[in-house]
């Protein structure tokens, strides 16, 4: 696996390559200490998954981050960051970002980062445990008017819980071939790109 590093702590970025080529699945291509310097290296590197702080002297990863997905909305990153402020969080999961992990859970980062070239998104527990507080309650939502089936809420719905397509398929009696059909449907319906955002939606939308 080949991932960038971008952290404006030049120690905290090196220390990182380190640990994370000393398991011996994980290449870091490049690391950088800025937003620009992210967004430049993404481009020359094109990595399986951009590792990247938040707060940074001027441009953020935040910023960087949705500069990077807005010119390929196929990549993967990842937010390691010592903050876990609510505004971060909800922006992170807005732009699209595979994941956000607090720096504190430094055991977590490799398997965070396998889990995410994977295409699966990873959010740490505490993150995970702020998202139902962060979102506001909105009005009911009118599935009917957007042509959702009641199978496809029962995805949505498992989809926001972190279910896999492998878990969702046990659960509804689906193969997972059917699962993966129903989620295309309905990122098609939503104008969503994919599950993170899916789930995101439920919260922010629907039952937030």
């Amino acid at each position: 696996m080949k991932i960038v590093v971008i952290d404006d702590d030049k120690l905290v970025a090196i220390s990182l390559k380190t640990i994370l080529e000393s398991t011996g699945r994980i290449t870091v291509a490049a690391i950088g200490s800025s937003g620009e310097e992210a967004v430049r290296l993404y481009g020359e590197h094109k990595p399986d998954v951009m590792l990247m702080d938040i707060r940074m002297e001027g441009m953020s990863g935040l910023e960087a981050g949705e500069r990077i997905l807005a010119s390929d909305p196929d990549a993967k990153v990842l937010f390691l960051t010592t903050f876990s402020d609510d505004e971060y969080i909800v922006k992170a999961l807005t732009i699209g970002a595979k994941g956000y992990i607090l720096k504190q859970d430094f055991e977590g980062i490799a398997p965070a980062l396998e889990i995410v070239a994977g295409g699966q998104s990873v959010f740490g527990g505490k993150v995970m445990d702020k998202l139902p507080v962060l979102m506001k309650r909105r009005a009911e939502f009118d599935y009917a008017g957007r042509g959702i089936s009641e199978k496809e809420r029962e995805i949505i719905e498992l989809v926001a819980q972190g279910l896999s397509n492998k878990e969702i398929s046990s659960k509804l009696y689906l193969s997972e071939g059917t699962v993966r059909n129903y989620l295309s449907i309905l990122l098609e319906k939503l104008e969503l790109r994919d599950r993170t955002q899916l789930a995101i939606f439920y919260y922010t939308e629907i039952n937030g």
